[in-house]
């Protein structure tokens, strides 16, 4: 039985390589794990990763607070990265209202040409949504979702969960569902459906607790999950055995088993 991170960048750590990340994974028995582009150089290295290294799979798209980079010509290459085959989802993409780096129209016009990519291509649409809930739904909804919907680091309250849940979209949780200041966070993790929960580090982000302070990376995916389960009260090994065939199902991936050693 393995662990999944759903949602990593192994070129953001400062401290770890690719390589160094994937082997303290699976030395963790994360087995599987889909790292993300947040823009076009990026995507690119994303793909180059995961072509290196069984069990990586990477994600290709513009992050919503760079949605000005989202040209025509830089969609092209999104567009061109999307096709290979180590590519299994177009994201991050959304709409981030927290920092305003980006306009909402920009964002907007971004997310819907990545919605477009990912029904073209069929790929799994990884959406980032900070403070801007009622809206990214309603582009969702407008503009018609792919197939494959990952809510990528959840944060919204219990009425968002319910819509996302209905809508059949799968509800993944990073790091910041162990904070000590995340009870409401919490509460709504205990109440996904089984079958639609998923685990992610966003490494080198969100380092979940009693971590925090170091740079996070695939392996504390494990941290993660525990606590799911715990907050669930479920065994952790139907939690990682139902996480794990949802990351096949939400990704179209097939996950690894650990390695004897």
């Amino acid at each position: 039985m393995s662990y999944v991170d759903t949602h990593c960048h192994l070129d953001h750590h400062e401290q770890l390589s690719a390589a160094e990340q994937v082997e303290r994974a699976r030395a963790s028995e994360v087995t599987t794990m889909i790292t993300v582009g947040t823009d076009m150089a990026s995507s690119t290295q994303a793909i180059a990763t995961a072509s290196r290294h069984d069990g990586v799979h990477a994600a290709v798209g513009v992050h919503p607070n760079d949605a000005m980079e989202a040209t025509p010509r830089v969609l092209e290459v999104i567009e061109q990265l999307g096709r290979d085959p180590a590519c299994v989802a177009i994201g991050e993409t959304g709409l981030d209202y927290y920092r305003d780096h980006t306009t909402p129209a920009q964002q907007e016009a971004s997310f819907r040409a990545h919605i477009d990519l990912a029904k073209q291509l069929d790929r799994t649409l990884i959406v980032h949504c900070r403070d801007a809930w009622h809206d990214t739904l309603a582009i969702l909804a407008d503009a018609g979702a792919p197939e494959r919907v990952v809510m990528h680091c959840f944060s919204g309250d219990h009425d968002i969960a319910d819509r996302c849940v209905a809508a059949g979209y799968f509800v993944s949780f990073a790091g910041n569902v162990t904070f000590r200041n995340a009870g409401v966070l919490q509460a709504v993790a205990a109440t996904i459906p089984l079958d639609l929960l998923l685990s992610e580090t966003d490494a080198p982000f969100l380092t979940p607790h009693p971590h925090r302070g170091q740079p996070n990376d695939p392996s504390f995916v494990v941290v993660t999950l525990r606590a799911l389960a715990e907050l669930q009260q479920r065994d952790v090994d139907e939690v990682r055995a139902a996480v794990a065939a949802n990351a096949a199902r939400a990704f179209a991936v097939d996950i690894a088993a650990p390695d004897p050693a």
